[in-house]
């Protein structure tokens, strides 16, 4: 395992990289002082992702984790950061505002355009470097590689959207991102199971990471999984304790669908 300030990465022996961007909870140096009472709960985390991903190293997959929280940087925004969904609230490279439109800051202190551009430097641009490097690698050996991008979120987010998320939220950017073949393929899976709600490029089309690095003409392909955290906490509050029983039954399905890509190639030509 390769273990920096910024991200962990475990190299896997398949050709499937697993992400999580957003699971960490660290804070720059100084932030904690300047940051309201939400900002420090770190509601937004998503929380317990490499717990819910423990299966990767018996599967031969890599991991790479983000160790710092999405209020410091969000890893999967772009750098120039860009609107992602238009017509929504925007959560913004460096969000000023939690999911519910709460003040992550305290009076005067929202970072500036200096700040930002250090922590662009400082968090963002090694995470996506380490990122990249890695898809070439395991595209160099196999010919082709898989980002798997692991979310979480609450099912009920009124400000970003309407009503109850599915359990299972599948984004391939409508397709761009990923080989149609694999899109129908896990699709049918999804739809074969009975235990969660799913849908393919509802809500979430996947982020940055996925609008990004997906490229199937270069035999990359990125997938976005955003799983309602119902489907694996007791309470989707603080303080975000896991349910052993609901996480079973989630993993369970996500076993089926992760042990699925690792055996996929992509058709010739």
């Amino acid at each position: 395992m390769s273990e920096t300030s910024v991200f962990t990465l475990t190299r896997g022996e398949s050709p499937v990289l697993i992400a999580l961007p957003h699971n960490g909870t660290l804070l720059a140096p100084g932030m904690e002082a300047r940051m309201s009472a939400t900002g420090l709960a770190r509601p937004d985390t998503d929380w317990h992702m490499e717990r819910i991903y423990d299966f990767a190293p018996d599967l031969g997959m890599g991991v790479i984790a983000a160790r710092y929280s999405r209020y410091v940087i969000d890893l999967n925004r772009g750098p120039d950061d860009a609107t992602l969904y238009p017509g929504r609230p925007k959560t913004g490279l460096v969000p000023e505002f939690s999911f519910d439109g709460e003040d992550l800051y305290r009076p005067g202190e929202i970072p500036g355009e200096d700040e930002i551009a250090h922590r662009l430097e400082t968090y963002w641009k090694p995470y996506h470097a380490a990122l990249e490097a890695e898809l070439e690698r395991l595209r160099n050996i196999w010919g082709w590689a898989l980002l798997w991008d692991g979310h979480s979120i609450r099912s009920l987010v009124p400000r970003l959207f309407e009503g109850q998320l599915p359990d299972l939220n599948l984004g391939t950017n409508d397709g761009a991102s990923c080989d149609v073949h694999l899109t129908n393929a896990l699709s049918t899976l999804l739809a074969g199971q009975s235990r969660l709600t799913t849908i393919v490029n509802g809500r979430f089309k996947g982020g940055y990471t996925t609008r990004h690095y997906g490229q199937p003409s270069r035999n990359i392909h990125a997938i976005q999984m955003e799983m309602a955290q119902s489907t694996y906490m007791a309470q989707e509050q603080p303080p975000w304790t896991i349910d052993e029983s609901r996480l079973g039954e989630t993993q369970t399905v996500l076993l089926t669908l992760m042990r699925y890509v690792t055996t996929w190639r992509p058709f010739p030509g």
